[in-house]
């Protein structure tokens, strides 16, 4: 976590480079967790959420920090304290497949549980969701999706496409007006815009009241090999599959081919395995229905032959 000159939280999550300052700190020098209290109940469920997913330690610790934040603050409010109120607006810099809209979702819940947000629901929208056709008409568009979005997340993925027309693209008009109401409703909902780590930074040279407005930016790196294996294992868990041994194989290293090979923008991580694994499934149909076999263990096997990888396992959202 990293403070910025500009007063921005840098969050970098899952990261596997260690940060120096981190280093040098002897264990016995941090601070030890302690257990919580029963009244925290809302933060426990969510780290049993947060806990369902892989890699992500960062991102819990800091989901932890916003929550010890907001309790304390209504604690010092009780006692006649000052207890100002801030933006929780976030940016999600990343590739496709790392977790965003996930991480997301999770945060809505949080703040619902904690009376930040009063419906804590999550409106999930696009460029063509705020940029109209004619004048005045993206404004339009962007106001009533925000009054969608009133106590809950309005969630904007790949938000610098709205930066991409030049002057005279209609989604400049959508940008002023989302600066304009995360001040003017800056306690009623919360807005995260996310994208490619390069373009998102473009993007919030586009309005000079942008980048103030972001207190807190995460930064989603690329899952490694392993981790994207316990993803896969997890998803097959779920539907009550196994993989044989060989076919753990094969797709270890169709991972690591295809993580060297394609651009870090074409590899969709956990997407990407996903669409293996749906696409498996069904060739493991076709092969026990030709076969006619059908013990348990035939049915929740699947086998090196039914994994079969395309170009439709590549995609670049």
């Amino acid at each position: 976590m990293r403070m910025k000159n500009n007063g921005q939280i840098s969050i970098v999550l899952n990261s596997q480079k260690r940060n120096s300052v981190r280093d040098t700190l002897k264990p016995d020098s941090l601070p030890q967790s302690q257990p919580l209290p029963q009244e925290h109940v809302a933060l426990k469920e969510i780290e049993e959420e947060l806990g369902a997913l892989v890699g992500m330690e960062e991102m819990k610790k800091m989901v932890k920090e916003i929550y010890a934040w907001i309790y304390v603050n209504k604690k010092r409010e009780a006692m006649g304290l000052k207890a100002g109120k801030q933006a929780l607006h976030m940016m999600f810099k990343g590739n496709p497949g790392t977790g965003k809209t996930t991480v997301a979702r999770i945060i809505g819940k949080l703040f619902l549980k904690m009376n930040v947000l009063s419906k804590g629901h999550l409106i999930e929208a696009e460029r063509a969701d705020l940029v109209g056709e004619y004048i005045g008409h993206t404004a339009q568009k962007t106001r009533d999706l925000i009054k969608k979005s009133l106590g809950g997340i309005l969630f904007i993925d790949e938000a610098y496409s709205l930066g991409r027309g030049g002057e005279k693209d209609f989604g400049k008009e959508a940008i002023d007006t989302l600066v304009k109401h995360m001040e003017d409703k800056q306690h009623e909902f919360i807005l995260i815009l996310a994208g490619y780590s390069k373009e998102m930074d473009h993007f919030l040279t586009l309005n000079p009241g942008l980048q103030s407005r972001f207190p807190l930016v995460f930064h989603f790196p690329d899952y490694s090999v392993d981790q994207l294996m316990e993803i896969g294992k997890r998803m097959l868990d779920e539907k009550q599959y196994v993989l044989s041994s060989d076919a753990e194989r094969k797709i270890r290293d169709h991972l690591h081919s295809a993580k060297n090979s394609l651009s870090p923008m074409a590899f969709s991580n956990g997407r990407y395995v996903r669409n293996i694994l749906e696409k498996s499934i069904r060739t493991q149909a076709m092969r026990l229905l030709l076969e006619n076999c059908y013990s348990k263990n035939d049915l929740i096997t699947i086998r090196s032959n039914d994994l079969i990888f395309s170009k439709g396992n590549i995609e670049s959202l």
